[in-house]
């Protein structure tokens, strides 16, 4: 029978951390490349993502487009509108999302009234009636705070094993917004050749830097030349999930929102700390190596390492594209028939300027761009 000591020794027992959880690796296993340690530095125990942090007005880290306001999923809700009539209104249509964080895209789609999602049964349902709505979200914490209409899991092959999904290409839509930049990404540094950046221990037990040999083979995207401490991200993750979300449609497409930039040639110009950032409480963050798991760490996107987009379009386009102009209008309209006596109904059509104002903004939200990849039909 346990004595009180081991029960106390039990109860004690410090719960890891991201950096510990890193140093524990590296003292067991050698250095870590750095797409290891942003892995588990963001998800893995105590990770930035699985320990609390997340986009957000009140609580949050950072703000992406959706808690802007309820325009963005509108809009939104309108290309998955056209989506499903372009593929024939089928029976069974799915809207995935990734990385749903709290489910705030999901609630406003819904909240535009253009799709159906939320029936209890939907055995004998079709056409809208049958749509569903997956939200994907590794957190705990995040998936319990999603409405209880979506079929809310911790990764899409839950979906499939629990029953929710059927075992097979899908016909649907995936949508990732400011996913691919919080995939781990592989850090290459130009040191009179490209090298790779891998974390060991200091001789005080810190998580420090260092290079590989020269890389050989010599990815064709990567410049042969850079100014001396020049440093890429290697997204074989992100190209990888492209790939795979693509591959997941028979019918379909994929829509990803984030800050891409064209080259990777480009980014080697650039400090890089424009486009390797942390952030933590709305505020940019310590080294990427400092604070591991306290902070996000994001990259830009690099356009030539990923497969090639059916379109490339700044957000600003997309959102004018599907009716944002007319939406702004229409809640002009409603404000100004009940300016007299206003409503929270009305109140809520003034907030669409506002919105539209950030959503579209070309030195913020208005700059993203939105990839789209359609799925062979």
């Amino acid at each position: 029978m346990p004595s009180d000591a081991d029960a106390d020794a039990v109860v004690s027992t410090p719960t890891p951390t991201a950096a510990t959880t890193i140093a524990a690796a590296i003292a067991a296993e050698g250095p870590l490349r750095f797409d290891q340690v942003m892995e588990f530095a963001l998800y893995g125990p105590g990770g930035f993502y699985t320990s609390g942090g997340k986009a957000g007005r009140r609580g949050g880290d950072f703000i992406t487009s959706p808690e802007v306001g309820p325009l963005f999923g509108d809009v939104v809700a309108r290309w998955i509108e056209a989506e499903y009539r372009r593929v024939g209104e089928p029976d069974g249509f799915t809207v995935i999302e990734i990385g749903a964080g709290p489910g705030t895209l999901a609630r406003t789609v819904r909240a535009s009234g253009r799709l159906d999602f939320g029936a209890d049964d939907r055995q004998h349902m079709t056409g809208r009636q049958s749509m569903r709505y997956v939200a994907v979200e590794l957190s705990a914490t995040q998936r319990a705070a999603h409405p209880d209409w979506v079929i809310s899991v911790g990764s899409l092959s839950d979906a499939v094993t629990g029953g929710s999904l059927p075992d097979g290409p899908l016909v649907g839509v995936i949508i990732a917004n400011e996913l691919l930049d919080n995939l781990p990404v592989r850090l290459l540094v130009f040191d009179g050749a490209w090298r790779e950046a891998w974390a060991d221990l200091g001789r005080d037990g810190r998580v420090v830097e260092v290079l590989s040999a020269p890389i050989d083979p010599h990815p064709l995207w990567l410049p042969r030349g850079a100014p001396h401490g020049a440093r890429v991200p290697w997204q074989q993750a992100a190209a990888v999930w492209v790939t795979e979300a693509v591959g997941c449609l028979c019918d379909g497409a994929v829509l990803a929102f984030d800050y891409v930039t064209p080259t990777t040639a480009e980014l080697a110009t650039m400090p890089w700390r424009s486009w390797l950032r942390t952030y933590r409480d709305h505020a940019r963050g310590a080294h990427y190596l400092s604070d591991l798991g306290l902070q996000d760490i994001t990259t830009q996107v690099a356009l030539d390492q990923l497969p090639p987009p059916s379109a490339v379009r700044s957000q600003s386009q997309f959102l004018q594209r599907w009716g944002i102009t007319d939406l702004v209008e229409e809640g002009r309209v409603a404000w100004a028939a009940a300016a007299g006596a206003p409503t929270l109904a009305a109140m809520k059509m003034r907030s669409r300027i506002s919105e539209a104002d950030a959503l579209l903004d070309p030195a913020g939200l208005g700059a993203f761009s939105v990839l789209e990849w359609r799925a062979a039909s």
